[in-house]
């Protein structure tokens, strides 16, 4: 499972990378060099076929590791197996997600369970778990926060509380590990639309209502993400503790959907 490094190449896990905003931010980073680890759960075929793809480009530089986030002892698990894979750890990037309506009168203690382990719990013990590694490597940790973490979203109430305490993980992490790690967010806002045929699908009518109260009157992409966290990792050396949202200027003018 010891892999072989070539050169000095730093390493970064993140999670939730074998498709859509995940796998930007893993092809941006891998341009730039970076070893590269893809996790996923279900995605298989989609994380080898990224990780064949980035391996074409430059051996021993892309690597899988599959692990169930909602399953506690399956996070350390990830921590030890991808230090076994690199030997180090330099950078983490909490991106691992779920996103559903949770309405009033019909939310359930398993949605409750489901969106803030996906988004606050599993976050917060893989960073520990990383912590050492990373407080070696004066690395640094990027969670991809969202804008509806301060704003609230319309029967995603769950949802918008569980991203809202990865924002203030965000902050308190970037205190308490601070000197050795920096610790910093990423909001997106309208980037990529939930799959149709999914819980979590946005009707179009709703889509065009968000994207009329963009100022650049457009939606953002998964790049515009990858490269706001490639900033974060390579280009800031002195900030920490903040949340950058990207998101075409909508905070600013953001109400209640």
């Amino acid at each position: 499972m010891t892999a072989n490094r070539t050169g000095n190449e730093k390493v970064v896990l993140v999670t939730g990378s074998a498709q859509r905003v995940g796998a930007a931010i893993i092809k941006d980073l891998h341009a730039r060099g970076w070893q590269v680890i893809i996790h996923y759960r279900h995605s298989e075929q989609a994380a080898f076929k990224l990780a064949e793809s980035l391996n074409r480009q430059r051996p021993n530089s892309a690597f899988t590791l599959k692990a169930d986030l909602q399953q506690h002892a399956h996070i350390q698990q990830l921590a030890e197996h991808a230090l076994q894979l690199t030997g180090r750890m330099d950078a983490l990037v909490n991106n691992a997600s779920t996103f559903y309506p949770t309405a009033i009168g019909e939310a359930t203690l398993a949605d409750w369970d489901d969106l803030m382990i996906s988004n606050a719990r599993a976050p917060f013990f893989l960073s520990q778990a990383l912590t050492p590694a990373l407080t070696e490597s004066r690395g640094c940790i990027v969670n991809i926060v969202d804008i509806h973490a301060t704003r609230p979203f319309k029967q995603h109430t769950i949802y918008c509380m569980a991203k809202a305490a990865l924002g203030m993980m965000t902050a308190s992490l970037a205190k308490e590990l601070a000197p050795y790690v920096r610790v910093n967010g990423v909001a997106p806002g309208a980037i990529l639309w939930p799959e149709d045929n999914t819980p979590s699908a946005i009707a179009s009518n709703t889509q065009q209502q968000i994207l009329a109260s963009v100022p650049l009157a457009r939606s953002g992409s998964p790049e515009d993400i990858a490269r706001t966290v490639a900033f974060l990792i390579e280009d800031a050396p002195y900030i920490t503790g903040q949340i950058i949202a990207v998101d075409g200027g909508r905070t600013h003018t953001l109400g209640m959907e």
